[in-house]
């Protein structure tokens, strides 16, 4: 029994690791801060402002309604995406029969990671690629925790809080090898306990001729949805928390 039990966890973690692996090979996936934030800030910002928002942060030089308008902007655009994509694969016969759900599911988190990085740019936080735009492995322990935000576990929320108060604008993010163990393996544990859950509900949907785009693509824009507003939620409370100490701009 309690062997059963270690090797419960070990196959959760490992699933989110291989969907975090795969996912991350999409082409639209990773995110280059500099390029997101120069064309995104350019619709409210001056050149100049541009430059300070790469070096110090979007914060110091939007108003929250401007981040909230560009935050939205791309949560919406993430949801048509994603949903169109899942109503495609939802439909019976064609070369997508072969192993839908792992598909659907890779481009679902596909999408939630593409999200995740813009919505973190945008609300202040460092890079978390490199020159050569790869991701280390504590870049790849801070997409869990965001990830695990986005799905509603306290443990991450709780995880992100410590974080963010050790960041500081001109550099990396940086986290201590023991919150990383404490907190990022019952994470991904967690996370690919959900996932299994959230592939056996949009399979239900695919096995249903016609009927499962529709209900494909609702299943994946009710829950990516509110897995986008949880990440807002949660960076519109570190946004006040950095007003509240003096580290952000905010109106101008």
């Amino acid at each position: 029994m309690e062997e059963n039990e270690k090797r419960v966890p070990s196959k959760s973690t490992s699933m989110w690791g291989t969907v975090l692996s795969k996912s991350l090979q999409l082409p639209f996936v990773k995110v280059d801060r500099e390029a997101f934030l120069s064309k995104e800030l350019s619709k409210f910002c001056t050149p100049m402002e541009v430059m300070t928002a790469l070096e110090e942060g979007p914060l110091m030089v939007l108003t929250k309604s401007e981040i909230d308008k560009l935050a939205n902007q791309c949560i919406k655009y993430h949801l048509t995406m994603v949903s169109g994509t899942s109503a495609l694969m939802g439909l019976p016969g064609g070369w997508w029969m072969a192993g839908t759900i792992p598909t659907d599911i890779t481009q679902f988190y596909g999408h939630i990671l593409s999200l995740m990085q813009k919505l973190i740019y945008l609300y202040g936080w460092p890079a978390l690629t490199d020159v050569h735009n790869q991701l280390d492995d504590e870049s790849l322990n801070i997409m869990t925790l965001f990830v695990g935000v986005m799905m509603g576990n306290k443990m991450a929320i709780e995880a992100l809080a410590k974080l963010a108060t050790q960041m500081s604008k001109n550099a990396g993010v940086k986290i201590s090898e023991t919150v990383l163990a404490h907190y990022v393996v019952k994470i991904a544990q967690w996370i690919g306990i959900n996932m299994t859950k959230e592939g056996f509900a949009k399979g239900v949907g695919k096995v249903i001729p016609l009927v499962g785009a529709p209900i494909s693509a609702s299943i994946t824009y009710y829950t990516f949805r509110p897995m986008a507003r949880r990440l807002k939620k949660h960076l519109d409370e570190l946004y006040d928390m950095g007003m509240e100490h003096g580290k952000v701009r905010g109106e101008r």
